[in-house]
């Protein structure tokens, strides 16, 4: 006979299954949702939240860094905030609830809450294994978010930007995105604060790219000082699709932000590049896995990563290349600018070839300020503190300038400025 034990739970652990009781009959979704949500927040319930014993939970012990969510919400309703690329559309989802008769001409857009409550979204509330504490606990108290279908053959210059705004509380959303074969977009993605109240966040992005889609994806997590957000992308390649995603943290007291990718699609290719900001005694854990699956694909992630005060990061990422993924290239790097004693920066690069035929590699470095550098700038006038905002705004602002795309590139240049001035005033 087997017994299943259960663990005393944290202070955090007991608020969540107290708030899953007391909202369980308010959660939207039909009879086979329900039943999924609460098989996910038993997995809480039995065996807690991971620890750092779970390997890929090592340097950000959840169970014990998590902190209970806010037991009430603020009264604050954040308002629109201006978005990153002048003209954008804009579709917003304000503490958990999206804004109804959200359109994207030539496209499909349904609420997330609507899928719960249809059932059709059961499909996407899943784990990708037992350690997979983000869509568990997403999946478990998900309220809304958007569903985007691009139909085949979509063009836009005009970017979509999905704007997740809270005024402190607890909130969980979703976004799906299926991208036609041959469809070409921009879409954004932003994580906000509108108030000064305290707040836990949770969400799931999930993309599936058709074959040749072209998309750019930008990411902008901008939660506030004492905020927890608990992020993941997942993402399916068709064949010869092509993803460019950005991923830019400049916020939130304790962030995790998993990138779990499956290039599934031959002659597909990822550009990830990612900027991760962080000052005080913030903690930023940002997880990469990513499949080749088959024969024929492409990848490049550069992580640059700049560290004031006594703040903490993490980059875990794992290239795995599957049995007979041959004429793989894959290439990672994570550069980190440590600007304080006290700061620490932790970077696991992983690879797990199990094919003969690939080109793969991957580096990491860590570094200050370089102090000839520094002289140069203030020989000719520049203070010291604009002096080191130059040099670290350089060292981010190669990867950014990838992008190719000078409204984007702006956008994303204005947040890092504003961020740094706050760091180095």
């Amino acid at each position: 006979m087997t017994i299943q034990t259960q663990i005393q739970p944290t202070a955090a652990e007991s608020a969540l299954l107290d708030a899953f009781g007391g909202a369980l009959g308010q959660l939207p979704g039909d009879a086979a949702v329900t039943t999924q949500r609460s098989t996910l927040i038993q997995g809480i319930k039995t065996a807690g939240l991971p620890t750092r014993r779970r390997e890929s939970w090592h340097y950000t012990d959840l169970r014990t860094m998590l902190r209970p969510a806010p037991a009430a919400l603020s009264s604050v309703t954040p308002d629109t905030a201006a978005p990153l690329v002048a003209g954008s559309l804009v579709l917003s989802v304000a503490n958990g609830e999206a804004a109804s008769g959200a359109t994207i001409s030539g496209a499909s857009v349904k609420t997330y809450a609507e899928s719960l409550r249809d059932g059709s979204a059961l499909k996407g509330l899943t784990l990708r294994d037992a350690d997979d504490a983000v869509a568990r606990l997403n999946g478990a108290f998900v309220t809304d978010g958007y569903g985007i279908n691009l139909p085949d053959g979509y063009a836009s210059e005009r970017p979509v930007e999905v704007q997740f705004a809270q005024g402190g509380g607890f909130f969980n959303t979703r976004l799906t995105a299926h991208i036609g074969a041959g469809a070409k977009a921009t879409l954004i993605e932003r994580h906000l604060a509108g108030g000064e109240a305290s707040a836990l966040t949770s969400h799931v992005t999930d993309i599936s790219l058709g074959a040749g889609a072209e998309v750019t994806w930008i990411i902008a997590q901008q939660q506030g000082l004492s905020d927890q957000h608990l992020g993941q992308i997942r993402v399916k390649f068709g064949r010869d699709a092509k993803l460019r995603l950005y991923l830019l943290n400049a916020g939130g007291k304790l962030v995790r932000q998993d990138i779990l990718v499956d290039v599934d699609g031959e002659g597909s290719d990822l550009m990830l590049r990612g900027i991760n900001l962080l000052g005080g005694e913030s903690h930023t854990d940002v997880t990469l896995v990513l499949g080749h699956n088959v024969e024929n694909t492409t990848s490049t992630e550069v992580m640059r990563n700049v560290v004031f005060g006594k703040a903490k990061g993490v980059f875990q990422g794992q290239i795995r290349v599957a049995p007979g993924a041959q004429k793989t290239d894959a290439k990672m790097s994570c550069n980190t600018l440590l600007l304080s004693d006290d700061a620490e920066f932790s970077a696991k690069p992983e690879l797990e070839i199990f094919a003969d035929d690939v080109q793969c590699g991957h580096g990491a470095t860590v570094a200050d300020i370089s102090d000839t550098h520094l002289f140069y700038l203030k020989s000719r006038g520049i203070s010291e503190p604009k002096a080191r905002a130059l040099l670290v705004q350089a060292f981010v602002q190669e990867t950014v300038e990838e992008l190719d795309d000078e409204a984007l590139v702006e956008g994303l240049e204005a947040v890092i400025q504003a961020w740094l001035e706050k760091q180095v005033a």
